[in-house]
């Protein structure tokens, strides 16, 4: 009932709630009667019904689910499917921060640390979070990002970076084929938190070992991805116009 009303910021009547929940109306009376003696909800107007009630916000304020904490048993479970290094990342502003990783298994691994931060153009993650952002949101951030060259096969130009972009609307996946450093290729795969913020999960490669694995990664990723998603809900990218 509570996400119905999450649905319908202005209110449900009781006959709309039981018909949308599939309940007989005086289930449907008894809850709201309930919710309502713990201002969970709170009368709409005369003829609304009801909708969510201020008692709401103080549940929010208290509860701390980081998407670091609920992500790493999943990125914990991938990286010891795959045996490679598995990081989490956040965007900030015009860049990613990695906000937790994961160390693979193999002697020969890629890391960089918790805290450090990457550029969007050039990296696996970043990439991601660029080709899930809303179009006007994508075209406010573009005077802000400079398409460095951190190696010879970093995309510098808008038309390359945007066909770039557009496999990954298509692949769900972000690819980084030593973009941002030479011996390093990666591929990411994006989260919508629920506030609309964007993070990314990636796997980070040596050069050597990519190309004999990145199918199975891929398939790795998006499976853990999508079960990440599930579970902090979050709002679904719009389609484009």
């Amino acid at each position: 009932m509570l996400r119905a009303l999450r649905d319908h910021p202005n209110g449900l009547t009781l006959g709309e709630l039981a018909k949308l929940l599939l309940l007989p109306r005086s289930t449907v009376q008894r809850i709201v009667d309930a919710l309502n003696d713990e201002n969970m909800v709170i009368a709409a107007s005369p003829v609304r019904g009801v909708r969510l009630g201020p008692a709401l916000l103080a549940l929010a304020a208290v509860t701390r689910f980081e998407i670091a904490e609920i992500a790493r048993p999943l990125l914990e479970e991938l990286s010891r499917e795959c045996g490679e290094t598995v990081d989490l990342a956040q965007l900030d502003g015009n860049k990613l921060v990695f906000i937790d990783q994961v160390s693979g298994s193999h002697r020969l691994r890629a890391e960089s640390a918790i805290g450090v931060s990457f550029p969007l153009h050039s990296t696996a993650p970043g990439k991601a979070m660029l080709a899930a952002m809303e179009a006007e949101e994508l075209q406010n951030l573009r005077p802000r990002l400079r398409l460095t060259a951190l190696t010879r096969h970093t995309a510098t130009s808008w038309p390359v970076l945007d066909d770039a972009l557009a496999k990954v609307r298509s692949s769900r996946i972000g690819i980084d084929i030593e973009e941002n450093s030479v011996g390093i290729c990666a591929v990411a795969a994006v989260v919508r938190l629920p506030n609309g913020e964007l993070a990314a999960v990636s796997i980070p490669v040596p050069t050597q070992r990519f190309a004999g694995s990145r199918a199975t990664l891929e398939r790795l990723l998006l499976a853990k991805v999508d079960r990440l998603q599930q579970m902090i809900g979050g709002g679904r990218r719009r389609e484009r116009r």
